[in-house]
């Protein structure tokens, strides 16, 4: 009978402690996620979207699929681009990459 309770795991008083450090492993980790993946990742869509707004007549975009040309009309969801003379191509505001500025295409 000695053996049996001496084999069995002290009861009591580290129960409480386990838990507090087990809630603060799970904070630790959401923190290191928080900063590490969605903060970036809202940064990121905040800055695409003020890009999207700030869209005007006659930018030069890049479309996600690797389409140069520049924006002929704007509608709410739908951007007109013109690739080529005669050539005009309507695409989703999605579909735009990124704004070419003006300094990039002088530089080039």
């Amino acid at each position: 009978m000695k053996t049996l309770f001496a084999m069995m795991p002290p009861q009591g008083g580290n129960q409480g402690s386990g838990m507090i450090s087990t809630i603060i492993m799970f904070g630790a980790i959401f923190l290191i996620f928080y900063f590490m993946i969605i903060r970036p990742q809202q940064k990121r869509a905040k800055e695409r979207e003020k890009m999207l707004s700030n869209l005007q007549k006659g930018d030069k975009i890049i479309t996600s699929g690797g389409l140069h040309g520049s924006v002929v009309a704007i509608e709410d969801k739908t951007v007109l681009v013109q690739i080529s003379d005669n050539v005009k191509v309507k695409y989703e505001r999605s579909a735009i990459a990124t704004i070419v500025s003006t300094k990039e295409l002088a530089e080039k």
